[in-house]
């Protein structure tokens, strides 16, 4: 008796949940959440075809004999005079305390092939942080190959510590560059990506600077 009993109530939760779910509200928001996940399910396959076909425009420019596809599909672009063109690009990176992964994402960033001018300014709060001690370490292995070095922006008062370092490396930043690249400590970059982001800007003339 206590079994049926149990069932009894059980299917009497159901029906009133099924009922409750059937109402105008619950029924807005099931449609709403199909609509979000529909979005994001068209939003990655359309990611997904361009990105196959990026993967199939570097197999085929590697066919055909550029062992750079990576960088450019077209190996005419690699020409001396056209790289000398490339616009001066500054790679701001503003830092806080040093973690594991860290070290190499940095030197993938400094390690770029792009073909134009380009310096890195790597921004810390003060000289006790952590990654000062570690960059200056870093920009000391690299100091015949890259043009980088270490700011120290002091302590924030009217913003985020983020933001500030940001903006004292947009002040000391070289004032032929054209384009800025904010880079967060924990991205780790593809040697083309600078030239990729730089290609895609100067498609556009409507881009300022």
């Amino acid at each position: 008796i206590m079994e049926m009993w149990s069932f009894d109530s059980l299917d009497a939760l159901l029906f009133s949940a099924s009922e409750l779910f059937c109402t105008p509200l619950p029924v807005f928001i099931q449609i709403q959440g199909f609509v979000i996940c529909l979005c994001l399910a068209l939003g990655w396959a359309l990611a997904s075809y361009v990105r196959n076909k990026e993967i199939r425009k570097i197999m085929e420019s590697m066919e055909n004999g550029n062992s750079f596809a990576f960088l450019y599909h077209d190996i005419n672009d690699l020409e001396h005079s056209k790289q000398s063109a490339l616009p001066m690009v500054s790679v701001v990176m503003p830092l806080k305390g040093f973690g594991e992964h860290n070290l190499h994402n940095w030197r993938s960033q400094i390690t770029s092939l792009y073909g134009g001018p380009v310096e890195f300014l790597f921004v810390v709060e003060t000289t006790e942080d952590p990654a000062y001690l570690a960059v200056s370490r870093l920009l000391k292995e690299f100091e015949d190959d890259v043009d980088a070095k270490i700011l120290v922006a002091g302590f924030s008062t009217t913003c985020s510590q983020k933001i500030h370092n940001q903006l004292v490396g947009v002040e000391n930043m070289h004032k032929d560059s054209k384009y800025v690249l904010f880079l967060d400590d924990d991205v780790r970059l593809h040697p083309g990506s600078i030239g990729a982001l730089t290609a895609e800007m100067l498609k556009n003339p409507d881009v300022r600077y």
